[in-house]
């Protein structure tokens, strides 16, 4: 079960949330092994290396070795988790996911850093919009998008007692908080955090609170909307989707990915494969590569800030801002 948090300001860096997950399975679990690829320190990984460093080990700037490795480790009992920013989480290394870990049924749990926006000054090379879009090609893999602290907690706890191939992407540094603490979530299943009459929202990841930002902008015009965290985009949650559905003048997307392949593509492949005539509209990055900025210039130069979102949806919804 899970409630909204009632304090909405940045949190605990989701870097340092996620090795404090990490340690804590470590402690239950003495066959949980981490592995990065030479960003340690921007992971803050290093901490693990300290605590157990007898089950962390730096490949250096090989991220394919480093998902070979992983399988490998996995094939002698172990319960590996990787790290490294998410294009080469997964761009990079997709053969080797494919390969090495789904069809060959090894356990590897991936966190992709920094998606989308949050690639921030490292730019372009660094940036990725089709990570999603990449692994849900991968039969079988489940592909997460924490919405704040308290679900990334969860999920790396979640993912440390699951067999299989997991990817679960996320800023390293702060985001707003959506969920109070002791929130507990079910992988494959959507939250509906509010309730609406006119629209559905269906949003992942980071964009969450800046969904619930766009609804109640949207409740001040007298147009009222479901809000779904679609936080599991592989297995999508198509039973919550079709049944929030229902009665709806249309369905409206938001997520820091391409619009091509991610959680867009996914609710629109639900709609189609059910014969149902639903306007669709998807809030994300059409047809662009990343660029150098700070991840709030990135934000808004890319269309996912609230006002950036509210304007997008003014012809949508067919009303002036």
């Amino acid at each position: 079960m899970f409630t909204l948090a009632e304090n909405k300001e940045v949190g605990k860096e989701l870097r340092a949330t996620v090795v404090d997950a990490l340690k804590a399975v470590m402690e239950e679990n003495d066959k949980v092994v981490a592995l990065d690829a030479d960003l340690g320190g921007a992971s803050k990984w290093t901490d693990i290396a300290k605590t157990n460093p007898d089950r962390f080990i730096n490949v250096g700037i090989a991220e394919a070795n480093m998902v070979g490795v992983a399988a490998g480790l996995n094939l002698t009992g172990y319960t590996p988790f990787i790290h490294t920013f998410g294009p080469f989480a997964t761009r990079r290394v997709l053969d080797q996911i494919f390969l090495s870990g789904a069809y060959s049924k090894n356990t590897i749990n991936i966190f992709g850093s920094d998606p989308g926006f949050a690639a921030g000054h490292n730019g372009g090379t660094h940036t990725t919009w089709e990570d999603v879009a990449l692994l849900r090609s991968i039969p079988d893999i489940v592909i997460c998008d924490a919405a704040d602290e308290v679900q990334m907690d969860w999920i790396i706890k979640k993912f440390s007692k699951m067999a299989g191939v997991h990817y679960v992407r996320g800023n390293r540094k702060g985001v707003r908080n959506v969920y109070a603490p002791g929130s507990t979530f079910e992988i494959g299943k959507g939250n509906l955090l509010q309730e609406g009459s006119d629209y559905l929202i269906v949003v992942t990841g980071q964009l969450v609170s800046e969904a619930l930002e766009v609804a109640e902008q949207l409740a001040a015009k007298g147009v009222t909307c479901d809000v779904v965290d679609m936080f599991t985009i592989k297995p999508l949650d198509e039973e919550l989707l079709l049944e929030r559905l229902i009665g709806k003048k249309g369905v409206i997307t938001i997520e820091n990915h391409s619009i091509t392949g991610g959680l867009g593509s996914a609710v629109a492949e639900v709609i189609a494969d059910n014969g149902l005539a639903v306007p669709l509209k998807r809030i994300g990055v059409d047809n662009r590569f990343g660029q150098v900025g700070t991840p709030e210039f990135l934000q808004e130069e890319f269309g996912l800030t609230r006002d950036k979102m509210l304007e997008q949806l003014a012809k949508f919804l067919k009303w002036k801002r």
